[in-house]
Protein backbone atom coordinates (compact mmCIF):
# COMPACT_ATOMS: atom_id res chain seq x y z
CA UNK A 1 0.00 0.00 0.00
CA UNK A 2 1.82 3.24 -1.15
CA UNK A 3 1.36 5.92 1.84
CA UNK A 4 3.21 9.05 2.76
CA UNK A 5 6.09 8.60 4.74
CA UNK A 6 4.97 10.49 7.37
CA UNK A 7 1.81 9.27 7.31
CA UNK A 8 0.67 6.14 9.58
CA UNK A 9 -2.22 3.71 9.26
CA UNK A 10 -4.62 3.08 11.99
CA UNK A 11 -7.20 -0.06 11.08
CA UNK A 12 -6.29 0.97 7.39
CA UNK A 13 -7.39 4.70 8.18
CA UNK A 14 -5.11 7.07 7.16
CA UNK A 15 -4.00 9.82 10.47
CA UNK A 16 -1.04 12.75 9.58
CA UNK A 17 1.77 13.66 11.64
CA UNK A 18 -0.74 16.24 13.08
CA UNK A 19 -3.24 13.77 14.90
CA UNK A 20 -5.89 14.32 11.69
CA UNK A 21 -8.05 11.47 9.95
CA UNK A 22 -8.30 12.01 6.56
CA UNK A 23 -11.77 12.18 5.41
CA UNK A 24 -14.50 12.84 3.05
CA UNK A 25 -18.07 15.16 3.44
CA UNK A 26 -20.73 14.57 1.63
CA UNK A 27 -23.69 17.34 0.78
CA UNK A 28 -26.45 15.86 -1.77
CA UNK A 29 -28.49 17.89 -3.19
CA UNK A 30 -31.52 17.55 -5.05
CA UNK A 31 -33.90 19.14 -7.78
CA UNK A 32 -35.56 21.74 -5.24
CA UNK A 33 -31.75 22.82 -3.95
CA UNK A 34 -32.78 21.06 -0.69
CA UNK A 35 -29.96 18.93 1.11
CA UNK A 36 -29.69 15.66 2.55
CA UNK A 37 -29.65 15.28 6.45
CA UNK A 38 -28.88 12.21 8.40
CA UNK A 39 -29.68 11.58 12.23
CA UNK A 40 -27.04 9.47 13.99
CA UNK A 41 -28.60 5.91 14.70
CA UNK A 42 -30.23 6.48 18.59
CA UNK A 43 -28.90 9.89 19.13
CA UNK A 44 -30.64 13.36 18.25
CA UNK A 45 -27.71 14.18 16.32
CA UNK A 46 -28.33 15.27 12.69
CA UNK A 47 -25.34 15.59 10.03
CA UNK A 48 -23.94 14.83 6.52
CA UNK A 49 -22.59 11.73 5.63
CA UNK A 50 -19.16 11.65 6.38
CA UNK A 51 -16.21 8.88 6.47
CA UNK A 52 -12.32 8.26 6.75
CA UNK A 53 -10.09 7.45 3.28
CA UNK A 54 -8.99 4.20 3.71
CA UNK A 55 -5.63 2.64 2.52
CA UNK A 56 -4.61 4.19 -1.16
CA UNK A 57 -8.29 5.25 -1.86
CA UNK A 58 -8.26 8.58 -3.21
CA UNK A 59 -10.63 11.23 -1.67
CA UNK A 60 -12.96 10.86 -4.81
CA UNK A 61 -13.05 6.76 -4.47
CA UNK A 62 -13.75 6.94 -0.37
CA UNK A 63 -16.44 9.18 -1.27
CA UNK A 64 -18.46 7.04 -3.07
CA UNK A 65 -17.79 4.21 -0.71
CA UNK A 66 -19.18 6.13 1.83
CA UNK A 67 -22.32 7.18 -0.24
CA UNK A 68 -22.81 3.26 -0.98
CA UNK A 69 -22.45 2.05 2.96
CA UNK A 70 -24.23 4.95 4.29
CA UNK A 71 -26.97 6.08 1.94
CA UNK A 72 -27.13 3.41 -0.12
CA UNK A 73 -26.53 5.46 -3.17
CA UNK A 74 -24.36 4.46 -6.50
CA UNK A 75 -22.58 6.71 -8.33
CA UNK A 76 -24.62 7.20 -10.78
CA UNK A 77 -27.10 8.49 -8.95
CA UNK A 78 -25.41 11.41 -8.42
CA UNK A 79 -23.37 13.88 -10.41
CA UNK A 80 -20.22 15.67 -8.50
CA UNK A 81 -20.75 19.47 -8.99
CA UNK A 82 -17.86 20.76 -7.06
CA UNK A 83 -15.17 19.40 -4.31
CA UNK A 84 -13.48 22.00 -1.58
CA UNK A 85 -10.55 23.93 -2.45
CA UNK A 86 -8.71 22.58 0.92
CA UNK A 87 -9.05 20.55 3.17
CA UNK A 88 -11.19 21.26 5.79
CA UNK A 89 -10.37 20.89 9.42
CA UNK A 90 -12.60 20.01 13.22
CA UNK A 91 -10.81 19.32 16.34
CA UNK A 92 -12.72 16.79 18.47
CA UNK A 93 -13.02 17.71 22.33
CA UNK A 94 -11.16 16.18 24.30
CA UNK A 95 -13.61 13.72 25.86
CA UNK A 96 -13.68 12.17 22.30
CA UNK A 97 -9.68 11.36 21.71
CA UNK A 98 -9.54 8.05 22.09
CA UNK A 99 -6.00 8.54 24.57
CA UNK A 100 -5.54 4.49 23.70
CA UNK A 101 -4.90 4.90 20.06
CA UNK A 102 -1.98 4.75 18.37
CA UNK A 103 -1.56 7.43 16.63
CA UNK A 104 -3.77 9.71 18.33
CA UNK A 105 -6.50 10.99 16.45
CA UNK A 106 -7.00 14.64 17.51
CA UNK A 107 -9.54 15.30 14.64
CA UNK A 108 -10.31 15.37 11.62
CA UNK A 109 -9.88 17.10 8.07
CA UNK A 110 -11.96 16.39 5.14
CA UNK A 111 -11.99 17.40 1.33
CA UNK A 112 -16.06 17.57 0.78
CA UNK A 113 -17.78 17.13 -2.43
CA UNK A 114 -21.18 18.56 -3.45
CA UNK A 115 -22.85 15.97 -5.38
CA UNK A 116 -26.51 16.61 -7.21
CA UNK A 117 -29.22 14.22 -7.32
CA UNK A 118 -29.58 13.23 -10.46
CA UNK A 119 -31.63 10.09 -10.47
CA UNK A 120 -34.68 11.51 -8.62
CA UNK A 121 -35.88 7.62 -8.14
CA UNK A 122 -32.86 6.61 -6.27
CA UNK A 123 -34.08 4.96 -3.05
CA UNK A 124 -31.88 5.23 0.12
CA UNK A 125 -30.86 2.67 2.16
CA UNK A 126 -29.69 3.15 5.48
CA UNK A 127 -29.16 -0.40 6.18
CA UNK A 128 -26.80 -0.98 3.34
CA UNK A 129 -24.20 -2.37 5.53
CA UNK A 130 -24.03 -4.62 8.90
CA UNK A 131 -23.29 -1.80 11.21
CA UNK A 132 -24.94 1.37 10.29
CA UNK A 133 -24.45 5.36 11.17
CA UNK A 134 -28.30 6.61 10.39
CA UNK A 135 -31.85 5.70 11.35
CA UNK A 136 -33.74 8.50 9.82
CA UNK A 137 -33.03 11.34 7.25
CA UNK A 138 -35.07 14.25 5.59
CA UNK A 139 -34.45 16.95 2.93
CA UNK A 140 -33.96 20.25 4.56
CA UNK A 141 -33.14 24.16 3.40
CA UNK A 142 -29.59 24.73 2.04
CA UNK A 143 -28.44 26.78 5.69
CA UNK A 144 -30.70 24.75 7.68
CA UNK A 145 -27.97 21.91 8.85
CA UNK A 146 -25.69 25.07 10.65
CA UNK A 147 -28.63 24.83 12.90
CA UNK A 148 -28.59 21.21 13.70
CA UNK A 149 -25.01 20.30 13.51
CA UNK A 150 -22.93 19.61 16.61
CA UNK A 151 -21.01 22.66 18.24
CA UNK A 152 -17.37 21.06 16.84
CA UNK A 153 -18.37 20.41 13.37
CA UNK A 154 -20.41 23.82 12.91
CA UNK A 155 -17.10 25.82 11.89
CA UNK A 156 -16.25 23.04 8.68
CA UNK A 157 -20.05 22.98 7.54
CA UNK A 158 -19.80 26.62 7.37
CA UNK A 159 -17.29 26.43 5.38
CA UNK A 160 -18.16 23.40 3.30
CA UNK A 161 -21.72 25.27 2.70
CA UNK A 162 -20.57 28.68 1.89
CA UNK A 163 -18.04 27.75 -0.57
CA UNK A 164 -21.00 25.74 -2.43
CA UNK A 165 -23.58 28.51 -2.25
CA UNK A 166 -22.71 29.79 -5.22
CA UNK A 167 -23.34 26.89 -7.07
CA UNK A 168 -26.01 25.20 -5.35
CA UNK A 169 -28.18 29.04 -5.44
CA UNK A 170 -27.41 29.89 -8.27
CA UNK A 171 -29.85 30.32 -11.35
CA UNK A 172 -27.70 28.21 -13.09
CA UNK A 173 -27.15 25.41 -11.35
CA UNK A 174 -28.95 22.84 -13.67
CA UNK A 175 -26.73 24.19 -15.94
CA UNK A 176 -23.86 22.33 -14.23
Amino acid sequence: MSQKPHEEKQKDVLIDPEGYRHGVGIIIVNSKRQVFLAKRIGKNAWQFPQGGIKGSETPEQAMFRELKEEVGLLENDVKIIASTKRWLRYKLPPHLIRQYSKPICIGQKQKWFLLRLVNEEAQFNLLETDDPEFDSWAWVSYWHPLRQIIWFKRQVYNMALKEFAGKVLSKRFWEQ
